[in-house]
C-alpha cells in the first residue's frame, strides 16, 4: 500500500490503440501546445554524434536568440565538464550544425558569433526559386455599335494589343506547375552529407626548446634538482614528478648559470598560479623559457665608452715679433716667415 502507483499511466496504456509490443519501448504521445522544440530525427539518431552532443544540440535549438553557449556558459549549466562540452561543440561542428566565426565590431572589440543550423542538410539542397505568375489579362471592353467613336486622341495612343505580345514570350519562360514536381527536393533526403567544416587555420609553430647551460655541472644540477623539488613547498599545486624535475633541470641551471638568485626564481615560479592548474610541468616550462633573463654584463661592458682624443696644437711665441701663434715647434709666426722671405727677394731685384 505504500508504493505510489501512476494511475494516469496505466490508464493512459489502455487507451492506446492497437496491440502494445512484447519489448522494448512504448510511446505515448500528447501534443504539445505550448513551450515545445521541433527537433528532427536526422540530429536525434544521429549515429555519428555521441549522446551528449545530441543533448547540447536540442538544447541550444531550444534557446532564444542572443543566449551565450560558450564552453564556460554551458559549463555553468550542466554538470559535465568544460572538456566534454568543448568535444560535443566539435562533433557539432564537424558535422554542420554548428559554426563559429571571429566578428570584428565596428566599436574595435573581437566577438565570436556562434550560429546553429536545425537542419544542415537543407543548406546543401538546390533552392527553388517560385516564380510570381504572370497577372489576368482583362479583356478590353466590348463597343456597342451605337457607342461614340473614339476620340482622336485615344486613336493616336498606342494601342492595348502590344501588351498580350509580350505576356505571350514570357509565358513560355515560366515552369507550369507539372515541371515543378519532379525538382521537389524530396529525392535528395538520402543525398551524401557534406560537413562544412572551416578551412584549418596557420600551422602552429613549435614551441621554443628549453634553455640549456653553456656547461652543466654537477653542482649546477643539484641546486636546480633542489629547487624544483622544493616548490610544493611554497605552492602545493606544483608536485613535479622525478621525470618533470629530471626535464626542468637544465633549465634551472641556465638561470643559475646567469647568476640569477634562487629566491628570484622561486618567485617566477610560483607567482600568479592559474586556478585550477592542471599541468604543472607545462607552465614551468613555459616560464622557464620565456623569462628567462639575459646573462649579466661585465665590469667592460659598464664601463664608460672613452671619448675620442682630439689633438689641440700649443700656442707658441714668434721669436721676432713675439707675437702668439699656434704651432708645434718654436719659431716665427707666419707674416715674420714671408717678411723674411721677401726680403732677400727684394735685395737681389
Amino acid at each position: 500500500m505504500d508504493t505510489p502507483q501512476n494511475t494516469a499511466l496505466t490508464r493512459a496504456l489502455t487507451e492506446l490503440p492497437g496491440p502494445l509490443p512484447a519489448r522494448g519501448v512504448i510511446h505515448i504521445v500528447i501534443p504539445h501546445t505550448d513551450r515545445f522544440t521541433v527537433v528532427g530525427n536526422h540530429l536525434a539518431q544521429h549515429a555519428g554524434l555521441s549522446t551528449v552532443a545530441v543533448g547540447l544540440a536540442v538544447r541550444i535549438q531550444s534557446l532564444p536568440q542572443g543566449t551565450e553557449i560558450g564552453i564556460k556558459a554551458l559549463a555553468a549549466r550542466f554538470p559535465e565538464g568544460e572538456k566534454l562540452i568543448a568535444a560535443a561543440l566539435r562533433e557539432l561542428e564537424a558535422h554542420g550544425y554548428l559554426r563559429r566565426a571571429v566578428t570584428n565590431l565596428p566599436n574595435g572589440r573581437i566577438v565570436t558569433r556562434t550560429v546553429f543550423c536545425n537542419q544542415p542538410t537543407a543548406l546543401l539542397r538546390p533552392r527553388v526559386v517560385a516564380q510570381r505568375p504572370a497577372p489576368p489579362q482583362t479583356p478590353p471592353p466590348v463597343q456597342d455599335a451605337a457607342s461614340e467613336p473614339p476620340a482622336p486622341e485615344a486613336a493616336a495612343a498606342p494601342q492595348a494589343p502590344a501588351l498580350p505580345d509580350v505576356q505571350q514570350e514570357q509565358e513560355p519562360e515560366a515552369p507550369a506547375p507539372q515541371e515543378q514536381e519532379p525538382e521537389a527536393p524530396a529525392p535528395q533526403d538520402h543525398a551524401p552529407f557534406v560537413a562544412r567544416v572551416p578551412p584549418p587555420t596557420a600551422p602552429r609553430q613549435p614551441p621554443p626548446p628549453l634553455p640549456q647551460p653553456r656547461e652543466l655541472t654537477a653542482e649546477l644540477d643539484r641546486a636546480a634538482t633542489a629547487l624544483l623539488s622544493d616548490l610544493r613547498r611554497h605552492a602545493r599545486q606544483l608536485v613535479l614528478s622525478e621525470n618533470d624535475i629530471r626535464q626542468l633541470a637544465p633549465a634551472v641551471a641556465a638561470w643559475l648559470e646567469r647568476d640569477t638568485h634562487p629566491d628570484t626564481i622561486r618567485h617566477t615560479l610560483t607567482n600568479d598560479l592559474p586556478q585550477p592548474l592542471r599541468h604543472p610541468a607545462k607552465l614551468l616550462k613555459h616560464r622557464l623559457t620565456v623569462l628567462l633573463p639575459p646573462p649579466l654584463p661585465g665590469a667592460d661592458d659598464l664601463a664608460a665608452p672613452a671619448r675620442p682624443r682630439i689633438a689641440v696644437t700649443p700656442f707658441q711665441t714668434c721669436d721676432g715679433c713675439e707675437r702668439a701663434f699656434r704651432a708645434h715647434t718654436p719659431g716665427h709666426c707666419r707674416d715674420c716667415r714671408n717678411a723674411h722671405a721677401h726680403g732677400p727677394a727684394q735685395a737681389a731685384a
